[in-house]
């Protein structure tokens, strides 16, 4: 599938660079979002501190929890074993590894911050912490999901290697939702 005459495949520079570079300054503006987000969710991250700690594994972990399902379907569009059928039993266990992954994850850093909690004296419970994080997590995990096929489709429907477009798609769009879910359901459990 590799060639120089433009297919998915290629490797031509002047190709990559030409669709790689206005994503990329599109999902810079994307992403300056999130930072928004967190810049008007500073009071409540100055009262609870742990929740400032857990936001990058948050937010990092939903977009690498992406950036798997969205390579493994890439893999799959080059190899021609994907139709995206609904009926894809392959399709459903990358979903539910995905899930299952975003589970254990977030319920590990629920675990982690508490502990450090309690080191640095924090005031939120585990149970708490655990809702906090198992809900945003899961949401994130869901919107990962959802963009990882959108992305992986759309840029192989429009002729675009999705091998270059996936990963940067999903992670900045997960950034951004991943901050709003983690500071919403934050603010709504806290306050």
């Amino acid at each position: 599938m590799v060639t120089s005459s433009g297919s998915l495949g290629s490797w031509e520079w002047t190709r990559i660079v030409r669709t790689m570079f206005p994503l990329l300054a599109v999902l810079s503006v994307i992403v300056l979002w999130a930072g928004i987000t967190l810049e008007s969710a500073q009071s409540l991250l100055e009262e609870f501190g742990i929740l400032a700690i857990m936001v990058p594994t948050m937010v990092g972990t939903g977009g690498n929890l992406g950036a798997t399902l969205s390579s493994r379907l890439s893999t799959r569009f080059h190899l021609g074993t994907t139709s995206l059928d609904p009926r894809d039993e392959l399709l459903w266990a990358n979903i539910l590894a995905i899930l299952a992954l975003a589970a254990s994850i977030f319920t590990a850093l629920a675990v982690g911050a508490f502990l450090l909690g309690v080191a640095i004296g924090s005031t939120i419970p585990f149970p708490t912490l655990l809702f906090i994080s198992l809900v945003s997590g899961m949401s994130v995990a869901v919107v990962a999901i959802v963009f990882s096929f959108v992305a992986t489709y759309l840029s192989y429907r429009f002729g675009i290697d999705p091998d270059d477009t996936t990963i940067p798609i999903v992670t900045n769009v997960v950034d951004v939702f991943g901050m709003l879910i983690f500071i919403g359901v934050s603010t709504f459990v806290l306050t």
